[in-house]
Protein backbone atom coordinates (compact mmCIF):
# COMPACT_ATOMS: atom_id res chain seq x y z
CA UNK A 1 0.00 0.00 0.00
CA UNK A 2 0.86 3.67 -0.23
CA UNK A 3 -0.35 4.94 3.12
CA UNK A 4 2.69 4.49 5.35
CA UNK A 5 5.18 5.66 2.75
CA UNK A 6 3.07 8.70 1.87
CA UNK A 7 2.75 9.74 5.49
CA UNK A 8 6.48 9.36 6.06
CA UNK A 9 7.27 11.70 3.16
CA UNK A 10 4.34 14.10 2.81
CA UNK A 11 3.43 14.93 6.40
CA UNK A 12 4.08 18.38 7.84
CA UNK A 13 4.17 19.44 11.46
CA UNK A 14 0.88 20.86 12.75
CA UNK A 15 -0.96 19.78 9.61
CA UNK A 16 -3.43 17.03 8.76
CA UNK A 17 -2.59 14.97 5.68
CA UNK A 18 -5.68 14.31 3.54
CA UNK A 19 -4.62 11.71 0.99
CA UNK A 20 -6.37 10.10 -1.97
CA UNK A 21 -4.47 6.97 -2.94
CA UNK A 22 -6.43 6.52 -6.16
CA UNK A 23 -4.75 9.44 -7.89
CA UNK A 24 -2.10 10.30 -5.25
CA UNK A 25 -3.57 13.77 -4.74
CA UNK A 26 -3.32 15.22 -1.23
CA UNK A 27 -3.91 18.29 0.90
CA UNK A 28 -2.06 19.52 3.96
CA UNK A 29 -4.62 21.11 6.27
CA UNK A 30 -3.13 23.48 8.86
CA UNK A 31 -3.99 23.15 12.51
CA UNK A 32 -6.85 25.58 13.23
CA UNK A 33 -6.07 28.25 15.84
CA UNK A 34 -8.96 27.16 18.07
CA UNK A 35 -7.88 23.50 18.25
CA UNK A 36 -7.10 22.50 21.86
CA UNK A 37 -3.68 21.05 22.58
CA UNK A 38 -3.60 17.28 22.21
CA UNK A 39 -1.31 14.32 22.53
CA UNK A 40 -1.06 11.50 20.01
CA UNK A 41 -0.79 8.31 22.05
CA UNK A 42 0.45 5.01 20.66
CA UNK A 43 -0.32 1.88 22.65
CA UNK A 44 1.60 -1.16 21.41
CA UNK A 45 -0.30 -4.30 22.29
CA UNK A 46 2.88 -6.34 22.57
CA UNK A 47 1.78 -8.47 19.63
CA UNK A 48 3.72 -8.05 16.42
CA UNK A 49 1.77 -8.29 13.19
CA UNK A 50 2.57 -10.07 9.97
CA UNK A 51 -0.35 -9.23 7.72
CA UNK A 52 0.19 -12.20 5.44
CA UNK A 53 -0.75 -14.46 8.37
CA UNK A 54 -3.91 -12.54 9.28
CA UNK A 55 -7.25 -11.92 7.59
CA UNK A 56 -5.94 -8.78 5.88
CA UNK A 57 -5.64 -10.29 2.41
CA UNK A 58 -9.01 -11.99 2.79
CA UNK A 59 -10.65 -8.64 3.61
CA UNK A 60 -9.11 -7.10 0.49
CA UNK A 61 -10.47 -9.93 -1.65
CA UNK A 62 -13.91 -9.67 -0.03
CA UNK A 63 -14.08 -5.97 -0.91
CA UNK A 64 -13.25 -6.75 -4.53
CA UNK A 65 -15.93 -9.46 -4.71
CA UNK A 66 -18.47 -7.14 -3.08
CA UNK A 67 -17.73 -4.38 -5.58
CA UNK A 68 -17.86 -6.83 -8.50
CA UNK A 69 -21.29 -8.07 -7.42
CA UNK A 70 -22.71 -4.62 -6.78
CA UNK A 71 -21.69 -3.41 -10.23
CA UNK A 72 -23.19 -6.55 -11.77
CA UNK A 73 -26.49 -6.13 -9.88
CA UNK A 74 -26.73 -2.58 -11.21
CA UNK A 75 -25.92 -3.70 -14.75
CA UNK A 76 -22.82 -1.54 -14.94
CA UNK A 77 -19.68 -2.58 -16.83
CA UNK A 78 -16.95 -4.24 -14.85
CA UNK A 79 -13.58 -5.64 -15.75
CA UNK A 80 -11.35 -8.18 -14.10
CA UNK A 81 -12.04 -8.96 -10.46
CA UNK A 82 -8.48 -8.06 -9.51
CA UNK A 83 -9.05 -4.51 -10.79
CA UNK A 84 -12.42 -3.95 -9.13
CA UNK A 85 -12.66 -1.58 -6.15
CA UNK A 86 -15.46 -0.42 -3.88
CA UNK A 87 -14.28 3.08 -4.75
CA UNK A 88 -15.86 2.42 -8.17
CA UNK A 89 -19.28 1.83 -6.57
CA UNK A 90 -21.59 4.79 -5.92
CA UNK A 91 -23.05 4.87 -2.41
CA UNK A 92 -26.59 4.86 -3.84
CA UNK A 93 -25.83 1.64 -5.71
CA UNK A 94 -24.46 0.10 -2.53
CA UNK A 95 -27.58 1.09 -0.57
CA UNK A 96 -29.82 -0.29 -3.31
CA UNK A 97 -28.16 -3.71 -3.55
CA UNK A 98 -26.38 -4.31 -0.23
CA UNK A 99 -29.08 -6.69 1.02
CA UNK A 100 -28.32 -8.97 -1.92
CA UNK A 101 -24.75 -9.50 -0.73
CA UNK A 102 -23.79 -12.42 1.53
CA UNK A 103 -23.35 -11.23 5.11
CA UNK A 104 -19.52 -11.10 5.14
CA UNK A 105 -19.40 -9.11 1.91
CA UNK A 106 -22.13 -6.74 3.10
CA UNK A 107 -20.17 -6.10 6.30
CA UNK A 108 -16.94 -5.34 4.47
CA UNK A 109 -18.67 -3.00 2.04
CA UNK A 110 -20.58 -1.29 4.87
CA UNK A 111 -17.34 -0.68 6.72
CA UNK A 112 -15.73 0.77 3.62
CA UNK A 113 -18.64 3.08 2.80
CA UNK A 114 -19.02 4.33 6.37
CA UNK A 115 -15.26 4.73 6.79
CA UNK A 116 -15.07 6.78 3.60
CA UNK A 117 -17.73 9.11 5.02
CA UNK A 118 -15.98 9.27 8.39
CA UNK A 119 -12.76 10.47 6.76
CA UNK A 120 -14.56 13.46 5.29
CA UNK A 121 -16.44 14.10 8.55
CA UNK A 122 -13.14 13.97 10.42
CA UNK A 123 -11.64 16.61 8.14
CA UNK A 124 -14.58 18.92 8.88
CA UNK A 125 -14.23 18.36 12.63
CA UNK A 126 -10.49 19.02 12.44
CA UNK A 127 -10.94 22.20 10.42
CA UNK A 128 -13.48 23.42 12.99
CA UNK A 129 -11.14 22.67 15.88
CA UNK A 130 -13.75 20.30 17.31
CA UNK A 131 -11.51 17.70 18.89
CA UNK A 132 -14.38 16.10 20.80
CA UNK A 133 -16.20 15.35 17.55
CA UNK A 134 -12.98 14.19 15.94
CA UNK A 135 -12.53 11.79 18.83
CA UNK A 136 -16.06 10.41 18.47
CA UNK A 137 -15.40 9.75 14.78
CA UNK A 138 -12.22 7.87 15.66
CA UNK A 139 -14.08 5.70 18.17
CA UNK A 140 -16.80 5.04 15.59
CA UNK A 141 -14.10 3.93 13.18
CA UNK A 142 -12.76 1.55 15.78
CA UNK A 143 -16.19 0.08 16.43
CA UNK A 144 -16.74 -0.45 12.72
CA UNK A 145 -13.36 -2.14 12.40
CA UNK A 146 -14.41 -4.64 15.05
CA UNK A 147 -18.05 -5.18 14.10
CA UNK A 148 -18.01 -4.89 10.29
CA UNK A 149 -14.40 -5.34 9.20
CA UNK A 150 -14.00 -8.01 11.88
CA UNK A 151 -10.37 -7.23 12.52
CA UNK A 152 -8.62 -7.21 15.85
CA UNK A 153 -7.84 -9.93 18.35
CA UNK A 154 -8.74 -10.25 22.06
CA UNK A 155 -5.76 -8.13 23.09
CA UNK A 156 -6.36 -5.36 20.56
CA UNK A 157 -10.09 -5.22 21.23
CA UNK A 158 -9.47 -5.07 24.97
CA UNK A 159 -7.00 -2.23 24.48
CA UNK A 160 -9.56 -0.36 22.38
CA UNK A 161 -12.30 -0.83 24.99
CA UNK A 162 -9.98 0.41 27.74
CA UNK A 163 -9.23 3.54 25.73
CA UNK A 164 -12.95 4.21 25.34
CA UNK A 165 -13.44 4.07 29.11
CA UNK A 166 -10.43 6.22 30.07
CA UNK A 167 -11.11 9.88 30.95
CA UNK A 168 -9.06 12.33 28.94
CA UNK A 169 -8.97 10.26 25.75
CA UNK A 170 -10.96 12.05 23.06
CA UNK A 171 -10.98 9.11 20.65
CA UNK A 172 -8.99 6.24 19.26
CA UNK A 173 -8.91 3.31 16.92
CA UNK A 174 -6.70 0.52 15.66
CA UNK A 175 -3.60 1.68 13.85
CA UNK A 176 -3.20 0.16 10.41
CA UNK A 177 -5.00 -3.08 9.64
CA UNK A 178 -5.67 -3.72 13.32
CA UNK A 179 -5.27 -7.47 13.48
CA UNK A 180 -2.30 -7.02 15.81
CA UNK A 181 0.06 -4.15 16.55
CA UNK A 182 -1.01 -0.78 17.97
CA UNK A 183 -3.94 1.39 18.91
CA UNK A 184 -3.73 5.15 18.43
CA UNK A 185 -5.54 7.82 20.43
CA UNK A 186 -5.96 11.58 20.71
CA UNK A 187 -5.91 12.77 24.31
CA UNK A 188 -5.80 15.77 26.63
CA UNK A 189 -2.18 16.55 27.66
CA UNK A 190 -3.42 17.55 31.11
CA UNK A 191 -4.45 13.94 31.69
CA UNK A 192 -1.32 12.39 30.16
CA UNK A 193 0.09 10.73 33.27
CA UNK A 194 -3.22 9.36 34.49
CA UNK A 195 -4.10 8.04 31.02
CA UNK A 196 -0.80 6.21 30.61
CA UNK A 197 -1.06 4.74 34.11
CA UNK A 198 -4.70 3.71 33.75
CA UNK A 199 -4.46 2.12 30.31
CA UNK A 200 -1.25 0.27 31.15
CA UNK A 201 -2.54 -1.04 34.47
CA UNK A 202 -5.85 -2.25 33.05
CA UNK A 203 -4.33 -3.82 29.95
CA UNK A 204 -1.53 -5.65 31.77
CA UNK A 205 -4.05 -6.68 34.41
CA UNK A 206 -5.86 -8.56 31.64
CA UNK A 207 -2.71 -9.81 29.88
CA UNK A 208 0.12 -10.01 32.43
CA UNK A 209 2.11 -12.23 30.08
CA UNK A 210 2.67 -9.18 27.85
CA UNK A 211 4.55 -7.21 30.50
CA UNK A 212 7.85 -6.16 28.97
CA UNK A 213 6.36 -6.37 25.49
CA UNK A 214 3.51 -3.88 25.79
CA UNK A 215 4.50 -0.21 25.62
CA UNK A 216 2.92 3.24 25.47
CA UNK A 217 4.30 6.30 23.68
CA UNK A 218 3.44 10.00 23.61
CA UNK A 219 3.88 11.59 20.18
CA UNK A 220 3.34 14.91 18.44
CA UNK A 221 2.96 15.84 14.79
CA UNK A 222 6.19 16.16 12.78
CA UNK A 223 7.54 16.89 9.33
CA UNK A 224 8.02 13.99 6.97
CA UNK A 225 11.37 12.52 6.01
CA UNK A 226 13.78 14.78 4.14
CA UNK A 227 16.98 14.14 2.24
CA UNK A 228 20.05 15.13 4.25
CA UNK A 229 22.46 17.11 2.09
Amino acid sequence: GKLDQSCEVLCKKDHLLYLDTRDDSYRLIPLPPNMPAFDILIFFSGLTRTLVNTGYNARTDECKVAAYNLLAYEGLPYGALADTRLRDVDEQIFTKWKDHLPSPLAKRASHYMSEFARVNDAVVAYEQGNIEQLGKIMFASGESSIQLWESGCPEMITLFEIMKETPGIYGGRFSGAGFKGCCIALSDPDDRDSILKTVSAKYLGKFPELKGKYSAHVCQTADGARRIK
